[in-house]
């Protein structure tokens, strides 16, 4: 493609679309194709794609096309009336997860399985209140746009929303320690845990919402801690704040949009990972492998509470052509073992990144798990300032560049997001740090600015 008509095709999109929407990178990428963990542009040139947890399996996985393609050429309507794909799919979902949680509810999108997870715990409850943390995102309707702290204004939240800072043990006020520390000195210097510290956060929000005359219908967490950076929680921490919530009368809701589907390893759920078994789980992007298909799982008693006060219907959710296709992401999970993938390419991944990290002064924290990373890039490593956010933005464009496709993430949007499809291998992890330890080189030898400007993840 031209840089006339990619520049004529900017000028039409600026022309059809709301201002709202935006693009990725300086110099956006028009994209026409992708295969595995590889998309191509108009000009036929191929990136390695570290960004997208979309297209889960990787993209265009054939058995997903298939099953969609031929589901679509019989039948699609919905749940009212009978079909065994959408019995399938939800009994499979719930044989994923621990405790009493088999019961579906299906939607289109992550943003619309969290709203309607808050209302079954408003409803269930009989309370109003619900924390979440710091800087989180967890979707785009009138409700969950409120949930999510990292879009608006801390003056305009609502009365009944309680904030607690995420368990950052690098920026937040309770520190630990890291690999690249001059000293090993803490910021916690007397016995109490750190992660007790932060659970103890959560406590006090709650008498504060008590206060304003909200109890807790329910806590919302995200284990990959994604909009505050890509975070891994200290211990005891997410065990305590579910005790926190329930003391309290509210109920867990975790939200497995981001850490579900294998993405943290060791485990298919991030919840697993810190052995917490949720009242409510939500899911979303993984499930379709780019396909638009959502879920809401929780126990026979809740889902019955909810039932005896309101009815739910959702035209296309639970669909037969989308139960086909997240059927077929669940058989190439299985058959393809990407949970041992994950595990093992994400801890080869995470030891190349912690040795790029004492090659680089930028770098000055290395987190994440599996195929979920972040690298907390700084302007100074001794003061942890975080790197501006016109520097980080111009680095993640020098990656796309160089064709490596990736991210930002994190309050000050200084976090390089790693999060590519579960078919990544070690091969492309080479490539990965190869093209990351140049990059970060040359950025280091050329330098950059100082400003810095907090925005949305992009």
């Amino acid at each position: 493609m031209t840089a006339d008509a990619q520049s004529d095709l900017i000028e039409r999109r600026k022309a059809a679309l709301a201002p709202a929407y935006q693009l990725f990178y300086d110099d956006p990428v028009h994209l026409v194709s992708g295969s595995g963990v590889w998309v191509h542009d108009a000009d036929g040139r191929r990136y390695l794609d570290c960004y997208n947890n979309v297209p889960s399996v990787g993209h265009c996985h054939p058995r997903v096309v298939a099953a969609l393609a031929g589901q679509a050429a019989l039948l699609n309507t919905h749940t009212r009336y009978l079909h065994g794909n959408v019995v399938e799919l939800a009994e499979r979902l719930g044989a994923s997860l621990a405790g009493d949680l088999s019961v579906c509810f299906f939607v289109c999108s992550g943003t619309e399985a969290v709203d309607l997870a808050v209302e079954i715990a408003r409803v269930a409850t009989g309370a109003q209140g619900v924390v979440v943390t710091e800087s989180s995102y967890h979707g785009n309707t009138s409700l969950v746009s409120k949930l999510s702290t990292d879009g608006y204004p801390a003056t305009d939240r609502p009365d009944w929303l309680g904030v607690i800072e995420p368990p950052n043990t690098y920026r937040g006020p309770f520190r630990v320690a890291t690999s690249t520390d001059a000293t090993t000195s803490t910021d916690t210097a007397d016995a109490v845990p750190v992660g007790e510290r932060y659970a103890g956060l959560l406590a006090v929000e709650i008498e504060a919402l008590a206060r304003r005359g909200n109890d807790p219908a329910a806590l919302l967490v995200d284990t990959s801690w994604d909009s505050n950076g890509v975070l891994t929680a200290p211990d005891g921490y997410v065990e305590r704040i579910a005790e926190i919530t329930r003391a309290a009368g509210g109920l867990v809701i975790a939200d497995e949009v981001q850490a579900g589907y294998c993405r943290l390893g060791d485990h298919f759920w991030g919840h697993d990972r810190y052995g917490l078994i949720p009242d409510i789980v939500t899911i979303g992007k993984p499930m379709g492998a780019g396909h638009p298909v959502a879920a809401v799982v929780t126990t026979p008693e809740i889902a019955a509470t909810f039932a005896e006060r309101r009815s739910y219907f959702n035209t296309f959710g639970g669909n037969p052509v989308s139960a086909a296709v997240a059927l077929a992401v669940l058989d190439v999970i299985d058959d393809e073992n990407l949970l041992d993938n994950s595990t093992d390419t994400g801890t080869y991944l995470g030891g190349l990144l912690r040795e790029l990290a004492t090659r680089h002064e930028v770098i000055g924290n290395v987190q994440g798990s599996g195929l979920f990373w972040g690298l907390d890039l700084v302007a100074d490593r001794a003061t942890r300032t975080p790197m501006s956010y016109d520097d980080g933005r111009r680095l993640a464009t020098a990656l796309r560049h160089d064709g490596i496709l990736i991210g930002l993430t994190g309050r000050y949007s200084n976090v390089l997001k790693i999060r590519p499809p579960l078919v990544f291998g070690r091969e492309h992890v080479d490539e990965l740090i190869a093209t990351l330890d140049s990059r970060l080189a040359a950025f280091e030898l050329h330098g950059g600015d100082s400003r810095r400007r907090p925005g949305a993840e992009w």
